[in-house]
């Protein structure tokens, strides 16, 4: 109901930002060098963070600037099965026919890869997301897919991505060879608070205003409410404007902020 009140064209919060459009913090800029990094070594990577934090929305960026003739991206969202529904997943994200053993697909998926790097000539690589739910023996399964020892280089990127849990289970006795492997580590945090203001302008410059639709005290208070975290500041940012609309102001204050604090807890 704000964008007839603040002369918006698009809400400004909503999550179908194009990855030309997203604001990257100093965090992100960070993630970006560490991800390059990781696609030069063709090694394992463990980025976590916060439910919020933007970790999988940074990560998607960056492989998605990628040359399409050069690398092969494959996406897997989620599993909470086993070895097999793993396997599974990335087969169908490699157009390969799902075989009905496991070993039959391990060996498949290996030779698709083998095949991308020595005949296509790209490098593929596997985006793991919310894999703080995989089961252990799963981490096994993947740490072995990317196992190419008789080769010089690594044929298979694997990206894992999830939330600061994740980093926890990695760093256990239990997976001590999949730590050995991982070559780039990074937990991603929320926005700063000196970031903040420039996140926010950032997202009401593309919904076609320059006006300052948060007061100072606003900012600090949506601050203080959310850590930063993107996900929380979205939502609370949100709730304000329509609030701050309600009561017909220019601009959102602290009390309209605390005021929407009621609608998303």
């Amino acid at each position: 109901m704000y964008r007839k009140h603040f002369g918006l064209t698009r809400h400004p919060f909503a999550k179908d930002l194009t990855p030309d459009e997203l604001f990257v913090a100093s965090a992100g800029k960070e993630l970006e060098v560490r991800l390059g990094h990781l696609l030069e070594l063709r090694g394992i990577g463990l980025v976590t963070g916060e439910a919020g934090s933007g970790k999988t929305t940074l990560c998607r960026k960056v492989v998605s600037s990628l040359h399409t003739g050069l690398y092969r991206v494959f996406y897997v969202p989620l599993s909470t099965g086993n070895a097999m529904d793993m396997y599974k997943c990335i087969a169908w994200e490699l157009g390969l026919p799902t075989e009905r053993s496991r070993a039959a697909l391990y060996r498949v998926i290996r030779a698709e890869v083998t095949r991308l790097c020595l005949e296509a000539k790209v490098r593929p690589i596997l985006v793991v997301d919310e894999a703080q739910h995989l089961r252990s023996d799963v981490l096994e399964e993947l740490r072995l897919l990317t196992n190419y020892e008789m080769d010089s280089q690594n044929r298979l990127c694997l990206l894992l991505v999830g939330q600061a849990e994740l980093r926890r289970r990695i760093g256990m006795a239990v997976h001590a060879a999949l730590s050995q492997r991982i070559v780039v580590r990074y937990h991603l945090e929320g926005l700063a608070r000196d970031e903040l203001p420039g996140y926010l302008s950032h997202l009401l410059h593309l919904a076609g205003t320059e006006v300052p639709l948060f007061e100072a005290s606003a900012v600090e208070t949506l601050f203080q409410a959310t850590s930063g975290l993107l996900r929380k500041v979205n939502l609370l940012a949100h709730h304000s404007l329509n609030a701050a609309a309600l009561a017909k102001a220019k601009a959102a204050t602290a009390e309209h902020v605390q005021a929407a604090m009621a609608e998303v807890s």
